[in-house]
This record gives structure tokens, sequence and C-alpha cells, in this order.
């Protein structure tokens, strides 16, 4: 996450960690003001929205504008030379086409009960605020997460594992490391566990499939024990079952990096780290896998954050309608992994369509990213006195979003008080516009800034300063 460079209070500040599937998202919210499900008006006065040729009815929820609408048919994890997809193409290399069913190219458009409900998410959980969600309609949102198909993988793949990659959308700041659109990998593998199963030899059969996956040469550090207090196994599970069914995943995601930061040093040359590679496994807390770990890998002297992922919690098995399983389960962002091996210092790069950005690449090579643009930056702050109107942070992001798109590099909120004998508040946003392919003009700026000022003023009755 990206932090503030002042010390002020934010309207409020959303984290998510980029780990896949809501059985492994880390939602961290703090707020300062009540989320509502109507805190913004509805961003398009159409009676119905085409998306990927399909026609949906609009409503009050409606609040997906155009700048989102035109990432999604962009599909880049089915471009072969783009990051995203190498990155994508190498994990799936590690997993047997026999035992994991692949699936790449599904539809983001889905219902609120495949995105919040078939996953347990609670009515008042902050996620389903339109405030963080991109709403279709009522019934219809972009998917905030690949989990959204995690039910109808487990009943429909034909194969006792599942691999999903696919875009996810959220309403989020504007910085080098937040994007509204990015991209998610989650993957699972189950066997059947039913009363007539025996545990012990359910147990012995994935400990033999665990030694037949090839031991990595890397260092690897896991000092606590498969399950404890902290971290507890679930109580219809042996211990048997639950140490090898930790131990096949473990065993999975070591091979998997291996190949991913082995070709990445490889990529570095002279320049690549003569330190073995270690990794480490560390406890973690995630609302739909237990026991769970996020694993964490060392590399250019610190350490990376990369897989969360554990034991998949029986809940998850009885909403998708598969009972009787075991099994467990990963995720991680792509972004976030591409442009620390890519070395892509800022996120929009991965949408760009110039040809200097897309030719650097190809398919199974990690390659170090050359930059092309060193054009400096244009500020301009917004200030303003709240009206009556509700206004999130993410609100603001939106609308500015919608009128400069990617020619923003990053929007902070610098300065909040409110005046103690009117009790109004007063907010200042500060706005760095950025081409990555050219120098903006100043009037073009200009013209970029007023009409972010005048919808700020229409939808929200604010008073500039």
């Amino acid at each position: 996450m990206s932090s503030m460079n002042i010390n002020i209070p934010r309207l409020r500040i959303t984290v998510y960690r980029q780990v896949l599937s809501p059985s492994l998202q880390i939602c961290c919210r703090f707020s300062s003001t009540t989320t509502t499900a109507t805190a913004t008006t509805n961003t398009t006065t159409q009676p119905n929205i085409k998306i990927l040729d399909k026609d949906y009815e609009t409503d009050q929820w409606t609040n997906v504008g155009p700048a989102i609408l035109s990432r999604v048919p962009r599909k880049l994890l089915l471009q072969p030379s783009h990051p995203l997809s190498i990155i994508k193409s190498i994990i799936e290399s590690q997993f047997s086409h026999k035992e994991y069913t692949s699936y790449n190219n599904l539809s983001p458009i889905v219902s609120t009960y495949d995105n919040f409900d078939s996953l347990n998410f609670p009515q008042n959980h902050p996620g389903r605020s339109r405030t963080d969600t991109y709403y279709v309609n009522k019934n219809t949102v972009l998917r905030t997460h690949t989990s959204a198909h995690q039910a109808t993988a487990f009943q429909n793949s034909p194969t006792p594992g599942y691999l999903i990659a696919a875009d996810v959308y959220r309403r989020d700041e504007i910085d080098r490391s937040h994007y509204p659109a990015f991209h998610q990998m989650e993957g699972a593998r189950t066997w059947d566990l039913n009363e007539n199963t025996d545990p012990q030899e359910l147990a012995r059969q994935i400990d033999d499939l665990t030694a037949k996956i090839p031991r990595t040469d890397i260092r690897i550090v896991d000092e606590k024990p498969p399950f404890h207090e902290g971290n507890p196994k679930q109580a219809h599970h042996t211990d048997e079952v639950c140490i090898a069914v930790g131990n096949h995943m473990k065993r999975t995601l070591e091979n998997v990096v291996t190949e991913i930061f082995n070709r990445a040093s490889l990529a570095a040359g002279e320049n690549a780290s003569k330190e073995r590679l270690q990794v480490r496994w560390i406890d973690a807390y995630f609302p739909f896998t237990s026991p769970s770990w996020e694993m964490e890998v060392f590399w250019n002297g610190d350490w990376l954050e990369l897989f969360g992922s554990g034991v998949v919690q029986q809940e998850v098995f009885d909403s998708a309608k598969v009972k009787n399983k075991v099994g467990w389960a990963f995720g991680l962002g792509l972004e976030r992994l591409a442009m620390v091996l890519f070395g892509i210092p800022d996120i929009r790069l991965f949408w760009s369509e110039n040809p200097k950005f897309l030719r650097q690449f190809e398919p199974g090579v990690v390659s170090h990213f050359k930059p092309f643009s060193t054009f400096e930056g244009s500020t301009r702050d917004i200030s303003f006195w709240l009206g009556d109107s509700q206004l999130h942070e993410n609100d603001f992001m939106e609308i500015v979003r919608n009128k400069a798109g990617d020619l923003v590099e990053s929007v902070e909120l610098v300065d909040k008080f409110t005046n103690r004998k009117t009790g109004r508040t007063s907010l200042c946003f500060r706005i760095n516009y950025n081409a990555m392919d050219r120098i903006l003009k100043r009037d073009d700026v200009n013209v970029l800034n007023d009409q972010i000022r005048s919808e700020l003023q229409a939808r929200f009755g604010v008073d500039m300063r």
C-alpha cells in the first residue's frame, strides 16, 4: 500500500492485499466515515449500457463509467507478449494439464450473488459498497476478485484442480501502484473426503503425489508447526490429512517460485544476485482457509510477499455445493509481481498501447523494462468545501479517471480541516498530470482540471475555493 506523504486524516483508506480468492483475500479497511450503498449518484443516465456486445439495464446502483468500460475488452492476459501474460503463462507451466484446468477468458460481468453471496460476504461487508465496487446494476457487477468464478470452477472443472487468471475491478486511489483494473490469479487442488474415506490412506496418497513433485534447490524457511492454536486445522480434518494437504501445496508453490525467479535471474545476467534464492512461510489469517500461510521471497535485498494460501474451509465447498472435499488454494496479484520482476515503475504502463512498451517483451522471457519516457509532470490543486452530498474519496478519484484517464499519475489528499465556527469541512486534492508518452501542454492540463472541477460541483454540490 502506498502511504500519504503527510500525516492527515483521509476520508477513508481502503487497503487490498492482492491475494486472490475471497477464500484468500484480505480486505483491511480503516474507515472514518460510514459506508452507505447510496453514497454516490448514478454516473449513467442511459436506460442501458453495452458491455462486450451485451446490453445491461442501468438503475440507481449503476456507477461504472466510460474510463473503466474502455478497459474491459482489452484482455491483456490473452496477449502472449504482455508482461502480465508472460507471468501467468510461467505459473501455468508448472501445473500439469492432466490435474489442473486453466480458465483465462471468463467474462468480468458477474452477478452480485456470485461475487458476494456465494462466498458468504455479509450484507454489511464494505466490499459490497458502491464506493468500492463497480456496479452495472443492482444485481450485476464487474468482478472484484477471480473467486467470483470459484464455485463454478469447483463444480465444473474436469480435473481435480483449476487455475483462474483474470482482470478484476475495484474503485481505488490513484498512484503508481494502484489502478482500478488489475489482474489476479488463483488456483486450487482437491481430493474426495467422505464418510467412506480412510483418512490415513488419503494422507498417504497425497504424500505420494507430493514426493513426485521435483525438489528445488532454494532455501526454504518454514519454522512453525503445520498447525497450532494460532493457525488451527479444521475440526473435521485429521492431523495426517491436514499436514499432507499443506505439504502438497507448499511443494507445488515452491516450484512455481523457483521457475519464475530463475528466469528473472537469467534475464538479469551479470547483475543477478549471487545469493541462493530463499523463501519463507509465514502464518496468516484468511477467512476461508485454515490453516493459512503467506509465502515471501527474498529478492533484491528485501522480502517480497507473493502468495496467500491455505487449506480450504469446508464452508467454501458447501457454498459451491461440492461437499465431501478437502484441498488447498492459493492466490496472488500479477501486477505487483510483474512490476518487481520486469522493473516496471508505473502500473499505468501495463495498459499502454505504445509500441515502445509492447515491443520490449517476448513470450516466456522475463526481461527488464527500459524506460522510454522522461517527461515531467504538472501538478494542480483542487480545494473545496463539502456540500450536503456525501463524498467518498473514491468518488473524487472516479471523476478524475473519467475526465483525465491515464494522463494522471497520482492523486493525493494533501489537506483537510473543519471550520470550528461553521462546521464545514474543506478538502484539498493534489493531482499530478503526467502522460507516459508526451509532454502535456499547460493549456491541456488546465482544460482537464476545469472539467474535473465542473463535474465535482455538478455531482456533489461542493463550493470551490
